[in-house]
């Protein structure tokens, strides 16, 4: 039987599993009955996957659009029709010689703000469809570019390609929302003339969860095995850790009732914008924001926010806001 539980945990996803069904598994072994991930990771890559169970769900969204880092290994020579390794070989050219300094050139043209055409083998819609759905059919695809960011792409081993062994290269990425690692590994193999894909591909880090402790399924499983279910709400965070790439707002308990009542405050409050909203003591009671004349508007709060006093659970308590 399900439960209500209120939590984010930060899953250490395996190779092999999508995104939803790592996010299925975990949410029967925690038997909560409500969850969502913030950001697909595709079935090659593994990493972190945060789990939003509960109350904490209603700031997955606000995530999905977090800065984001990867570690990947690039294999140069070979295009796949979904740009990684589990894809169909579309065509294969020599590696030319390649040096660092030639390598660092071609990445730098794939940082910053660039135009990025997404893989054809995606989760994005048109007319309500996935695109992987029209390209496992065979349907022909144009694929639009679009703006992307990204603060961050740098080589960290170039020892096979060098050696004369395997022409892989290990690189660094620190991208925005929307942006595909498949996608600049592809665009990097054009720029050096002959290919690439991604071969392996892990998540480091999510804002703001710079330096996660991440539980992979076999240790949640063992945990819950030995010690039950209270262990495994031990490894959740509490809500406010999610809360924190959000400009806090304190408000009392009185104007706390008034906004899970639906009603606005006038202030003046500060800044501009979405806010996570916290009560005196920095528990969390979930979203607001704040137009330009400085009214705090409720907009996605949690189920005790308007009970001052109130006690969130099962599942653990919150802990300290971060601000």
């Amino acid at each position: 039987m399900f439960r209500r539980l209120d939590g984010i945990l930060l899953l250490d996803k395996p190779q092999g599993l999508s995104s939803n069904q790592a996010l299925q598994r975990v949410r029967h072994l925690f038997r909560a009955d409500k969850g969502g991930h913030t950001g697909s990771l595709d079935p090659l890559a593994t990493g972190l996957l945060p789990v939003c169970f509960g109350e904490a769900t209603k700031i997955a969204g606000g995530l999905l659009g977090a800065r984001k880092a990867y570690e990947t290994v690039a294999r140069l020579g070979v295009v796949t029709d979904t740009d990684d390794a589990e894809g169909q070989p579309l065509r294969e050219r020599p590696v030319p010689a390649i040096n660092i300094d030639t390598i660092d050139a071609a990445l730098a043209q794939l940082a910053g703000r660039i135009q990025q055409r997404p893989p054809v083998y995606s989760a994005l819609k048109r007319g309500g469809e996935p695109l992987y759905a029209k390209a496992r059919r065979g349907e022909v695809i144009e694929v639009e570019a679009r703006e992307v960011e990204v603060h961050a792409f740098e080589l960290l081993n170039a020892a096979d390609l060098l050696d004369g062994d395997e022409p892989l290269l290990r690189l660094h990425v620190e991208c925005g929302s929307g942006t595909y690692v498949r996608s600049l590994v592809r665009d990097l193999g054009e720029l050096l003339g002959c290919g690439a894909h991604v071969a392996e591909l892990r998540r480091l880090w999510v804002d703001p969860f710079r330096e996660p402790r991440m539980w992979t399924l076999e240790a949640l499983e063992g945990l819950r095995a030995q010690a039950g279910e209270r262990v495994l709400e031990a490894c959740l965070l509490p809500i406010e850790a999610g809360m924190s790439s959000w400009p806090a707002v304190r408000v009392g308990d009185a104007q706390a009732q008034r906004l899970g009542r639906g009603q606005r405050l006038r202030g003046p409050y500060a800044p501009q914008g979405q806010v996570a909203l916290l009560d005196a003591h920095g528990r969390g009671l979930g979203l607001g924001e704040i137009d330009g004349e400085g009214v705090l508007h409720p907009l996605r709060l949690f189920r005790w926010a308007a009970a001052s006093g109130a006690v969130p659970g099962p599942g653990p308590g919150p802990g300290p806001a971060e601000t």
